[in-house]
């Protein structure tokens, strides 16, 4: 019997993870749904939510363990800790910081043209107005939902948190798996079909619905950027955490939403997933005249 369900563990990894996956982070986030919305009486602490991030990461660890044992486990931690890549991947990486900070400064410096009058007679204080400015957002950047002001320490608290623990589940564990049989650009799709799903418990309790076609259309962006970090950096899972909580810290703050910074992130987001959907459908194309098949598994 034990036998025969590691078989069939070792014929479907993948349904394996994502029911585990489901699972584990439900099991948190539907009982907070529960007592938020005053349908159950729990001490449960809305500080927990930030615990179901780590469900794709144990779901991971365990379905490679159970099936590829130690060695698979060795690979799939070196992934993760795979920091040896070329710098303008680190710069891709903090990208949506970079963007924000960019964007507070347009943001700033027209604010400061239209109560000032076109001409800047003084540029030191000009630069005063915009680093005040900045100094605000930043600030702002430290409100997190159900936690105490955390300041600059968001960053790592998204990185430890949501971070490292869903992306060592969707890129470390189901993007490679996805890669064996499909193309990166089916492969993002596929996984962003489950990854949408995993996030349904965050509409009962601290996601508004009318927010549900930008945000999967977001999702859908993101997925395929993450896979091309993925692709791109020799399969590193550092990368994508480090993308994943630069951009969380950015748009996931309690203020983030009554600005255009974060809009603005979102936008270049889905800009260059067009461009790297396109980039994969020519590159398939191309793959067919020639009547080559690529292999789709990253290094």
């Amino acid at each position: 019997m034990i036998s025969d369900r590691m078989n069939w563990l070792r014929r479907r990894p993948l349904v394996a993870f994502f029911a585990l996956a489901f699972l584990i982070s439900w099991a948190i986030e539907i009982p907070l749904s529960l007592t938020i919305r005053g349908n159950w009486r729990s001490n449960m602490p809305f500080s927990l939510h930030y615990l179901a991030g780590y469900g794709p990461m144990l779901s991971a660890i365990i379905v490679t363990a159970l099936t590829g044992g130690k060695t698979g486990v060795k690979s799939l931690f070196s992934r993760i800790a795979r920091w040896r890549v070329k710098f303008i991947w680190w710069l891709v990486a903090i990208s949506p910081l970079v963007v924000f900070l960019l964007a507070g400064i347009f943001h700033w410096s027209g604010l400061y043209i239209r109560l000032y009058g076109p001409g800047v007679q003084n540029l030191r204080d000009f630069l005063s107005f915009v680093i005040e400015g900045q100094k605000t957002s930043l600030l702002n950047l430290g409100l997190v939902n159900f936690l105490p002001g955390l300041g600059l320490l968001a960053l790592p608290m998204w990185m430890l948190t949501f971070g490292i623990g869903e992306e060592t589940g969707w890129r470390g564990f189901a993007l490679h798996k996805l890669q064996e049989k499909h193309n990166p650009l089916m492969a993002s799709f596929i996984l962003w079909l489950f990854w949408a799903l995993w996030h349904l418990p965050l509409f009962f309790y601290t996601y508004d619905l009318s927010i549900l076609p930008g945000f999967l259309t977001g999702l859908l962006a993101g997925a395929i950027v993450l896979t091309w970090m993925y692709n791109s950096t020799e399969s590193s899972v550092l990368m994508a955490v480090v993308w994943h909580s630069a951009f969380n810290t950015v748009t996931a703050c309690v203020m983030c939403g009554e600005g255009n910074n974060a809009a603005v992130i979102s936008a270049a987001v889905m800009i260059l997933a067009m461009v790297l959907a396109f980039h994969y459908l020519s590159q398939r194309k191309r793959d067919a005249r020639k009547g080559t098949v690529p292999n789709h598994q990253p290094g």
